[in-house]
């Protein structure tokens, strides 16, 4: 049970960010804390997917070049997924920025 309090925990946390994101990134717009959750959701399960298919090693969490222009197409995938959700390229790369920042002094990943 605590693990799914956790992944619970580790979403909101994630829409959060992406919508401080969306204040501070131009290029990205977010709107509605309802769709930033659900962006949070569609940006884990696609980073899921890219991982399964490429191996651990183009994960963001691996902190190389790969792993961050990864996170910038994930997140720019995910605005034809969510509605509410406006991203430039230079945006993706901005915010996959921001959040590997934020991942760096908050981890978000459920360990």
């Amino acid at each position: 049970m605590s693990g799914m309090v956790g992944a619970i925990v580790r979403f909101i946390v994630s829409a959060i960010v992406l919508i401080g994101i969306g204040y501070i990134v131009p290029g990205f717009s977010m709107v509605g804390f309802g769709n930033a959750l659900l962006a949070a959701i569609v940006i884990a399960v696609l980073g899921y997917i890219v991982e399964a298919i490429f191996g651990e090693k183009i994960s963001p969490q691996s902190r190389g070049l790969v792993g961050f222009i990864t996170s910038a197409v994930v997140i720019y995938l995910t605005q034809f997924v969510v509605e509410g959700l406006s991203v430039t390229i230079i945006g993706a790369l901005l915010a996959a920025f921001v959040i590997g920042l934020v991942d760096a002094f908050v981890p978000t990943e459920l360990r």
